[in-house]
Protein backbone atom coordinates (compact mmCIF):
# COMPACT_ATOMS: atom_id res chain seq x y z
CA UNK A 1 0.00 0.00 0.00
CA UNK A 2 2.92 2.47 0.79
CA UNK A 3 4.63 1.84 -2.97
CA UNK A 4 1.17 2.15 -4.15
CA UNK A 5 1.06 5.58 -2.49
CA UNK A 6 4.26 6.92 -4.22
CA UNK A 7 3.50 5.98 -7.00
CA UNK A 8 -0.11 7.35 -7.05
CA UNK A 9 1.04 10.58 -5.85
CA UNK A 10 4.37 10.68 -7.80
CA UNK A 11 2.22 10.04 -11.22
CA UNK A 12 -0.45 13.05 -10.16
CA UNK A 13 2.41 15.46 -9.68
CA UNK A 14 4.69 14.51 -12.24
CA UNK A 15 1.68 14.82 -15.15
CA UNK A 16 -0.47 17.39 -13.93
CA UNK A 17 -3.21 15.83 -15.81
CA UNK A 18 -5.04 18.04 -18.25
CA UNK A 19 -7.50 20.20 -16.44
CA UNK A 20 -5.05 23.26 -15.27
CA UNK A 21 -5.02 26.54 -17.29
CA UNK A 22 -1.59 27.50 -17.57
CA UNK A 23 -0.22 26.70 -21.20
CA UNK A 24 3.60 26.19 -22.51
CA UNK A 25 5.38 29.32 -24.09
CA UNK A 26 7.53 28.34 -26.94
CA UNK A 27 10.74 30.33 -27.17
CA UNK A 28 13.00 31.06 -30.23
CA UNK A 29 16.76 29.58 -29.26
CA UNK A 30 18.35 29.68 -32.38
CA UNK A 31 17.83 30.11 -35.91
CA UNK A 32 15.17 27.38 -37.03
CA UNK A 33 14.73 26.09 -32.90
CA UNK A 34 12.73 26.55 -30.42
CA UNK A 35 11.73 25.04 -27.32
CA UNK A 36 8.39 24.37 -25.51
CA UNK A 37 8.35 25.72 -22.07
CA UNK A 38 5.89 24.80 -19.97
CA UNK A 39 5.37 26.05 -16.16
CA UNK A 40 5.03 23.70 -13.22
CA UNK A 41 1.40 22.37 -12.97
CA UNK A 42 0.77 22.99 -17.07
CA UNK A 43 -1.49 20.88 -18.61
CA UNK A 44 1.27 19.88 -21.17
CA UNK A 45 3.20 17.83 -18.40
CA UNK A 46 6.76 18.59 -18.87
CA UNK A 47 8.92 20.89 -21.91
CA UNK A 48 9.06 19.93 -25.80
CA UNK A 49 10.63 21.67 -28.26
CA UNK A 50 10.87 21.29 -32.17
CA UNK A 51 13.75 21.93 -35.02
CA UNK A 52 13.22 23.43 -38.65
CA UNK A 53 15.31 22.10 -41.52
CA UNK A 54 14.84 22.77 -45.58
CA UNK A 55 12.75 20.46 -45.89
CA UNK A 56 11.23 19.11 -42.35
CA UNK A 57 10.50 19.37 -38.69
CA UNK A 58 11.50 17.45 -35.82
CA UNK A 59 9.60 17.60 -32.83
CA UNK A 60 11.32 16.58 -29.56
CA UNK A 61 8.78 15.02 -27.23
CA UNK A 62 5.46 15.22 -27.26
CA UNK A 63 4.09 16.59 -23.61
CA UNK A 64 1.45 14.11 -21.71
CA UNK A 65 -1.43 13.50 -23.48
CA UNK A 66 -3.46 14.79 -26.84
CA UNK A 67 -4.68 17.95 -25.69
CA UNK A 68 -1.07 20.16 -25.54
CA UNK A 69 0.42 17.96 -28.06
CA UNK A 70 -2.41 19.47 -30.62
CA UNK A 71 -1.62 23.04 -29.54
CA UNK A 72 1.88 21.93 -29.80
CA UNK A 73 1.14 21.48 -33.76
CA UNK A 74 -0.80 24.69 -34.04
CA UNK A 75 1.50 26.50 -32.80
CA UNK A 76 4.26 25.33 -35.21
CA UNK A 77 1.94 25.45 -38.13
CA UNK A 78 2.04 28.97 -37.24
CA UNK A 79 5.73 29.52 -37.89
CA UNK A 80 6.07 26.52 -40.95
CA UNK A 81 4.23 24.42 -42.96
CA UNK A 82 7.04 21.93 -43.85
CA UNK A 83 5.78 18.37 -42.70
CA UNK A 84 6.99 17.17 -39.49
CA UNK A 85 9.10 14.07 -40.58
CA UNK A 86 10.10 13.10 -37.10
CA UNK A 87 9.51 12.97 -33.30
CA UNK A 88 12.25 12.00 -30.99
CA UNK A 89 11.51 10.94 -27.62
CA UNK A 90 13.82 11.86 -24.95
CA UNK A 91 13.04 8.97 -22.56
CA UNK A 92 9.71 6.75 -21.91
CA UNK A 93 7.78 8.55 -19.39
CA UNK A 94 4.42 9.46 -20.03
CA UNK A 95 4.76 13.12 -19.50
CA UNK A 96 7.00 13.40 -22.40
CA UNK A 97 5.52 10.83 -24.62
CA UNK A 98 1.42 10.81 -23.99
CA UNK A 99 1.10 13.56 -27.32
CA UNK A 100 2.82 10.54 -30.00
CA UNK A 101 -0.03 9.91 -31.53
CA UNK A 102 -1.09 13.23 -32.47
CA UNK A 103 1.67 13.62 -34.69
CA UNK A 104 2.35 10.11 -35.74
CA UNK A 105 -1.69 10.78 -37.55
CA UNK A 106 0.45 13.67 -39.20
CA UNK A 107 2.61 11.76 -40.51
CA UNK A 108 5.86 11.55 -37.92
CA UNK A 109 8.03 8.72 -38.12
CA UNK A 110 8.76 8.45 -34.08
CA UNK A 111 12.35 7.79 -32.85
CA UNK A 112 13.52 7.00 -29.54
CA UNK A 113 16.18 4.38 -27.97
CA UNK A 114 15.11 0.63 -28.45
CA UNK A 115 14.62 0.89 -24.40
CA UNK A 116 11.86 3.14 -24.79
CA UNK A 117 9.94 1.11 -27.23
CA UNK A 118 9.97 -1.32 -24.46
CA UNK A 119 9.39 0.02 -21.74
CA UNK A 120 6.70 3.14 -22.93
CA UNK A 121 3.64 0.32 -22.50
CA UNK A 122 5.11 -1.50 -19.34
CA UNK A 123 6.94 0.55 -17.06
CA UNK A 124 4.67 3.45 -17.17
CA UNK A 125 1.97 1.56 -15.72
CA UNK A 126 3.86 1.78 -11.93
CA UNK A 127 2.86 5.38 -11.92
CA UNK A 128 -0.55 4.30 -11.64
CA UNK A 129 0.15 2.19 -8.20
CA UNK A 130 0.13 -1.61 -8.13
CA UNK A 131 -3.39 -2.01 -9.14
CA UNK A 132 -4.15 0.19 -12.59
CA UNK A 133 -7.50 0.89 -12.62
CA UNK A 134 -8.83 0.03 -16.44
CA UNK A 135 -9.00 3.57 -17.85
CA UNK A 136 -5.17 3.82 -16.63
CA UNK A 137 -3.86 0.27 -18.73
CA UNK A 138 -6.35 1.71 -21.73
CA UNK A 139 -4.12 4.87 -21.54
CA UNK A 140 -0.77 3.03 -21.20
CA UNK A 141 -1.55 0.63 -24.19
CA UNK A 142 -2.72 2.78 -26.35
CA UNK A 143 0.61 4.97 -26.15
CA UNK A 144 2.30 5.37 -29.50
CA UNK A 145 5.58 3.05 -29.66
CA UNK A 146 8.34 4.21 -31.63
CA UNK A 147 8.22 3.18 -35.44
CA UNK A 148 12.19 3.40 -35.82
CA UNK A 149 14.64 2.76 -33.08
CA UNK A 150 18.29 2.85 -32.01
CA UNK A 151 20.90 1.54 -29.42
CA UNK A 152 23.78 3.97 -29.31
CA UNK A 153 23.55 6.95 -32.00
CA UNK A 154 21.46 7.98 -34.86
CA UNK A 155 21.85 11.77 -37.17
CA UNK A 156 18.90 13.29 -38.96
CA UNK A 157 19.06 15.02 -42.20
CA UNK A 158 16.75 17.88 -42.31
CA UNK A 159 17.64 19.01 -45.90
CA UNK A 160 21.43 20.31 -44.93
CA UNK A 161 20.50 20.52 -41.15
CA UNK A 162 21.73 17.70 -38.62
CA UNK A 163 20.32 16.79 -36.11
CA UNK A 164 21.83 13.93 -33.83
CA UNK A 165 20.36 12.10 -31.23
CA UNK A 166 22.46 10.56 -28.19
CA UNK A 167 21.84 7.38 -25.99
CA UNK A 168 23.26 8.68 -23.11
CA UNK A 169 22.69 7.15 -19.32
CA UNK A 170 21.14 8.73 -15.82
CA UNK A 171 17.97 9.43 -15.87
CA UNK A 172 15.81 6.47 -17.15
CA UNK A 173 18.57 3.93 -18.82
CA UNK A 174 17.04 4.72 -21.87
CA UNK A 175 17.52 8.57 -22.53
CA UNK A 176 17.89 10.26 -25.76
CA UNK A 177 20.02 13.65 -25.86
CA UNK A 178 19.27 15.51 -29.28
CA UNK A 179 21.76 18.19 -30.50
CA UNK A 180 21.82 20.76 -33.09
CA UNK A 181 25.68 21.16 -33.84
CA UNK A 182 24.54 24.38 -36.10
CA UNK A 183 22.68 26.00 -33.26
CA UNK A 184 24.68 25.21 -30.44
CA UNK A 185 21.31 24.13 -28.87
CA UNK A 186 20.97 20.73 -26.86
CA UNK A 187 17.80 19.00 -25.85
CA UNK A 188 18.70 17.28 -22.50
CA UNK A 189 14.98 15.33 -21.99
CA UNK A 190 15.10 14.62 -18.32
CA UNK A 191 18.55 14.89 -17.87
CA UNK A 192 18.49 18.05 -17.42
CA UNK A 193 16.11 19.86 -14.54
CA UNK A 194 16.74 23.69 -14.67
CA UNK A 195 16.30 25.32 -10.79
CA UNK A 196 14.04 21.94 -10.11
CA UNK A 197 15.03 18.58 -8.30
CA UNK A 198 14.83 15.58 -10.21
CA UNK A 199 12.37 12.34 -10.61
CA UNK A 200 15.09 9.69 -9.53
CA UNK A 201 12.56 6.78 -9.91
CA UNK A 202 14.57 4.84 -12.01
CA UNK A 203 17.62 6.88 -12.13
CA UNK A 204 21.40 6.04 -11.90
CA UNK A 205 23.15 9.42 -10.25
CA UNK A 206 26.83 8.37 -10.48
CA UNK A 207 25.89 7.59 -14.48
CA UNK A 208 23.94 10.91 -14.68
CA UNK A 209 26.91 12.76 -13.29
CA UNK A 210 29.06 11.40 -16.07
CA UNK A 211 26.78 12.10 -18.45
CA UNK A 212 26.45 15.70 -17.47
CA UNK A 213 30.22 16.36 -17.06
CA UNK A 214 30.29 14.89 -20.84
CA UNK A 215 27.47 17.34 -21.65
CA UNK A 216 29.51 20.69 -20.30
CA UNK A 217 33.15 19.34 -21.75
CA UNK A 218 31.20 18.89 -25.55
CA UNK A 219 28.91 22.16 -25.11
CA UNK A 220 30.16 24.74 -23.11
CA UNK A 221 28.96 27.70 -24.48
CA UNK A 222 25.43 25.74 -25.37
CA UNK A 223 21.85 26.64 -24.60
CA UNK A 224 19.99 23.39 -22.92
CA UNK A 225 16.11 22.73 -23.18
CA UNK A 226 15.66 21.22 -19.93
CA UNK A 227 12.71 18.44 -19.29
CA UNK A 228 11.71 20.66 -16.71
CA UNK A 229 12.06 23.87 -15.49
CA UNK A 230 13.28 27.09 -17.84
CA UNK A 231 15.39 27.11 -20.78
CA UNK A 232 18.84 26.18 -19.05
CA UNK A 233 22.38 27.91 -19.65
CA UNK A 234 25.66 25.91 -18.88
CA UNK A 235 25.89 27.47 -15.45
CA UNK A 236 22.58 26.09 -14.62
CA UNK A 237 23.13 22.56 -15.70
CA UNK A 238 26.06 22.81 -13.98
CA UNK A 239 24.14 23.36 -10.69
CA UNK A 240 21.84 21.12 -11.35
CA UNK A 241 25.34 18.31 -11.96
CA UNK A 242 26.74 19.43 -8.36
CA UNK A 243 22.94 19.17 -6.89
CA UNK A 244 23.56 15.21 -8.12
CA UNK A 245 26.74 15.14 -6.50
CA UNK A 246 25.75 16.75 -3.18
CA UNK A 247 23.19 14.40 -3.07
CA UNK A 248 25.68 11.76 -3.32
CA UNK A 249 28.08 13.29 -1.41
CA UNK A 250 25.75 13.55 2.11
CA UNK A 251 24.04 10.04 1.67
CA UNK A 252 27.14 8.60 1.25
CA UNK A 253 28.52 10.44 4.66
CA UNK A 254 25.49 9.22 6.52
CA UNK A 255 25.22 5.87 5.30
CA UNK A 256 28.80 5.79 6.38
CA UNK A 257 27.83 7.05 10.05
CA UNK A 258 25.36 4.41 10.38
CA UNK A 259 22.40 6.62 9.46
CA UNK A 260 19.55 4.83 7.48
CA UNK A 261 15.64 5.17 6.62
CA UNK A 262 14.05 7.95 8.79
CA UNK A 263 16.79 9.03 10.24
CA UNK A 264 18.79 9.32 7.38
CA UNK A 265 16.61 11.61 6.08
CA UNK A 266 16.31 13.52 8.84
CA UNK A 267 19.82 14.03 9.07
CA UNK A 268 20.26 15.17 5.31
CA UNK A 269 17.32 17.51 4.60
CA UNK A 270 18.24 20.74 6.14
CA UNK A 271 21.93 21.20 4.19
CA UNK A 272 19.87 20.15 1.36
CA UNK A 273 16.92 22.52 2.16
CA UNK A 274 19.65 25.51 2.83
CA UNK A 275 20.95 24.91 -0.93
CA UNK A 276 18.30 24.39 -2.94
CA UNK A 277 14.80 24.42 -1.12
CA UNK A 278 13.78 27.27 -3.85
CA UNK A 279 14.32 25.13 -6.22
CA UNK A 280 10.99 23.74 -8.20
CA UNK A 281 9.41 20.36 -6.85
CA UNK A 282 11.58 20.64 -3.74
CA UNK A 283 8.89 19.99 -1.36
CA UNK A 284 7.66 16.91 -3.46
CA UNK A 285 10.63 14.93 -4.29
CA UNK A 286 13.56 16.19 -1.73
CA UNK A 287 12.75 12.72 0.48
CA UNK A 288 12.44 10.78 -2.16
CA UNK A 289 15.11 11.90 -3.60
CA UNK A 290 17.50 11.14 -0.67
CA UNK A 291 15.73 8.05 -0.08
CA UNK A 292 16.55 6.79 -3.59
CA UNK A 293 19.90 7.57 -3.30
CA UNK A 294 20.53 5.71 -0.65
CA UNK A 295 18.92 2.41 -2.27
CA UNK A 296 20.96 3.13 -5.03
CA UNK A 297 24.20 3.16 -2.96
CA UNK A 298 23.31 0.38 -1.13
CA UNK A 299 23.00 -1.88 -4.32
CA UNK A 300 19.60 -2.34 -3.10
CA UNK A 301 17.28 -0.03 -6.04
CA UNK A 302 15.58 -1.07 -8.74
CA UNK A 303 15.65 -0.17 -11.72
CA UNK A 304 14.26 -0.99 -15.44
CA UNK A 305 15.68 -3.76 -16.91
CA UNK A 306 16.86 -3.66 -21.07
CA UNK A 307 13.87 -4.23 -22.77
CA UNK A 308 12.98 -6.88 -25.43
CA UNK A 309 12.27 -4.73 -28.39
CA UNK A 310 11.26 -7.23 -30.87
CA UNK A 311 7.24 -7.22 -30.30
Amino acid sequence: MKNRTVFSLLLVFLLSLAGNAADFTVKKIGEGVYAAVSPDGSHAGSNAGFIIGSNGVVVVDTFVAAEPAKDLLAEIRKITNLPIRYVINTHYHLDHTGGNGVFAEAGATIVAHRNVRGWLRTENLKFFGAEPKAEDKARVEALVLPDLIYSDAVDIYLGTRLVQVRYMLGHTGGDSVVIVPDANVVFGGDLVWQKHLPNLIDATTSDWIKTLDKLLAEHSSGTYVSGHGDVATVGDVRDFRNYLATLREDVAKAQKEGKSGDELTAAILPDLETKYGVWGFFKNFSKRNIAQTAAELAGQKKIPVSANTGK
